[in-house]
């Protein structure tokens, strides 16, 4: 078993090897980096990362198809977004999330852009200064997101931390909007969400590697196991634990780390 200094040495060099530009082609974050529009990048980087889950080529395909049908303008589109522009998405579909999803998604965005403020002041609202986790943001964000007359089968496509879920995707997004390291890979435009407040992005290849290391031991990935390996990675860096985002999902799914 690894010591902890063998470790945050491990982390730290994983994280400078796969924190690098050069990864952004074949990941899903290339499509919000399209887009230069504070607005059209966070639009677009919330949709992408909702439906961030199988292969990453059909992820990146069906997020560029997305985006065409918004006419390469989210921010302007979502403002705009009316009845007559729902028939553009009766096709769309990536495996469960369809085109009643996509619909009633832009229609929520519309709402949380005219009545909240936006992405960022839908999340940072339930986040205080002194929370360790943006648990909260993702709570009001959702209460927010819902409070139209929505599909029953549309709430399982943004997770709830509330209900135990570990929100992989949302704290994946909100990774992208608020960590700033000038590497060229995250966007860091929010300014009211502190990076110390960041909760890692659990997956099968996070969650693997964390426990191969002795840094997780909770068995499920849940949100007692994204709470568990965020306090331990905050010991290795407390202003900006979810760099070892990049570390530990770059062991397990480039370096085949067991």
């Amino acid at each position: 078993m690894y010591n902890q200094e063998e470790i945050h040495g491990l982390l730290d060099q994983k994280y400078e090897q796969f924190n690098r530009a050069s990864f952004i082609e074949t990941d899903p974050i290339s499509i919000p980096h399209r887009f230069t529009k504070k607005e059209d990048i966070e639009i677009a980087s919330f949709l992408i990362s909702t439906i961030a889950w199988g292969q990453r080529v059909s992820i990146i395909r069906n997020g560029q198809a997305w985006m065409n049908l918004m006419d390469h303008e989210p921010h302007a589109f979502i403002l705009n977004f009316s009845k007559k522009e729902e028939k553009r998405f009766q096709h769309f579909v990536h495996r469960t999330f369809n085109a009643t999803d996509c619909i009633y998604f832009l229609k929520a965005l519309k709402h949380i852009y005219t009545k909240h403020g936006g992405l960022e002041a839908a999340f940072s609202k339930g986040i205080a200064g002194t929370d360790d986790t943006i648990r909260g943001g993702i709570g009001s964000f959702r209460e927010a997101f819902f409070e139209l007359k929505y599909p029953e089968r549309t709430r399982k496509h943004v997770s709830d931390p509330m209900s135990g879920s570990s929100a992989k995707r949302l704290c994946m997004f909100l990774r992208w909007m608020v960590r700033q390291d000038k590497k060229g890979v995250d966007f860091g435009i929010w300014k009211s969400i502190s990076a110390s407040q960041l909760c890692l992005p659990l997956d099968v290849h996070t969650g693997n590697v964390s426990r191969a290391l002795g840094l997780l031991m909770r068995k499920q990935n849940d949100w007692k196991s994204v709470e568990e390996i965020t306090a331990v990675l905050r010991t290795f860096d407390p202003n900006d634990p979810v760099k070892y985002d990049f570390a530990l999902f770059g062991l397990g799914a480039f370096d085949k780390f067991r």
